[in-house]
């Protein structure tokens, strides 16, 4: 693979997080343990977790004209970003509200606004960044438009793609195509199931994933498809076969944010040439280390973090 930064199709989201005993009912109102207010968004998230892993780290950031746009420029800061992500358009700035149970457990709804605004256009402008990098990353809070366009370009240069299709919507063939590592949780796992194993049941379990989902999916483009799985670790499928990774054990405060470092780890690990089994156990120990401080933007670990976890694994 190219030695080059991790180009990243982003989204900026101004996200409200609140922690509390359990999940209220409709009408309910609860009191919150501790409520967070960050900047986030999943395209933020990797770009933070890949440049705490050590990456360089380039990309594509939307953000609006209104006062919440002014979270962005200071968060890249801080996290060692290069302002150039940021894409001021015209509208209004992605936001998010996001619960954690007392188990741990997540639920979260995201208006995307200017995010979805992020054209083909853009991604053309930074054709070069591209062509030099050594993997391009993309999340489901920006449209199709600028996805289809990075990874087409990352193709012709012989760059790997990987896509975590999250808010879940159908994928279209011809990213799929271009598609070379595809994260997925059991969710999003059911809705890609629905449309190319509709007569399947349980496609989202371990084994009928390994067994039908999974094949399938390589079928249609992607070298490597991983399934994460929570508290019970990830599996991944490739031509060669399935290989599982536990998850490993910690104090879960806060889950909201494993998937992402979950996806950020294995991009990197494999972008530095680890084998699938190695960026498996990267990216397990991310998103183990992720859950262990409420939020998202301070909860995502460092290579340090991540080395001393696996330091403590038999």
């Amino acid at each position: 693979m190219p030695d080059g930064s991790i180009f990243v199709l982003g989204s900026f989201v101004v996200s409200c997080s609140a922690k509390v005993q359990r999940f209220p009912r409709p009408g309910e109102s609860l009191a919150a343990d501790i409520v967070t207010i960050e900047p986030g968004g999943k395209g933020l998230n990797l770009a933070v977790a890949s440049r705490r892993l050590g990456a360089e780290v380039d990309g594509l950031l939307a953000v609006g004209d209104d006062i919440a746009a002014a979270f962005a420029a200071p968060a890249l800061a801080k996290a060692g970003l290069p302002a150039t992500m940021l894409v001021a358009l015209p509208g209004k700035t992605g936001s998010g509200v996001g619960f954690t149970d007392a188990q741990g457990e997540t639920c979260l709804a995201v208006d995307a606004g200017v995010n979805r605004a992020l054209s083909a256009a853009h991604v053309r402008d930074r054709a070069e960044a591209i062509a030099g990098c050594a993997i391009v990353m993309a999340q489901f809070e920006i449209g199709n438009e600028p996805i289809r366009e990075a990874f087409t370009l990352a193709r012709r240069a012989g760059i790997p793609t990987l896509l975590n299709p999250s808010p879940f919507r159908p994928i279209p063939p011809e990213l799929l195509a271009d598609t070379h590592i595809l994260v997925v949780n059991q969710t999003e796992a059911q809705g890609l199931a629905a449309d190319i194993l509709p007569d399947a049941s349980e496609p989202a379990e371990p084994s009928r994933f390994v067994a039908e989902l999974g094949p399938a999916l390589l079928t249609r483009g992607p070298r490597l498809v991983v399934l994460t799985l929570g508290a019970a670790g990830a599996v991944a499928v490739t031509a060669e076969g399935a290989i599982g990774q536990a998850a490993f054990p910690v104090e879960t405060i806060d889950a909201l944010g494993a998937g992402d470092a979950f996806a950020a780890a294995l991009g990197v690990a494999l972008s530095r040439g680890s084998d699938t089994a190695a960026a498996l156990r990267q990216a397990a120990a991310a998103g183990a280390v992720a859950t262990r401080r409420t939020g998202v933007f301070e909860a995502l670990g460092t290579q340090a973090d991540i080395d001393q976890l696996l330091g403590q694994q038999p």
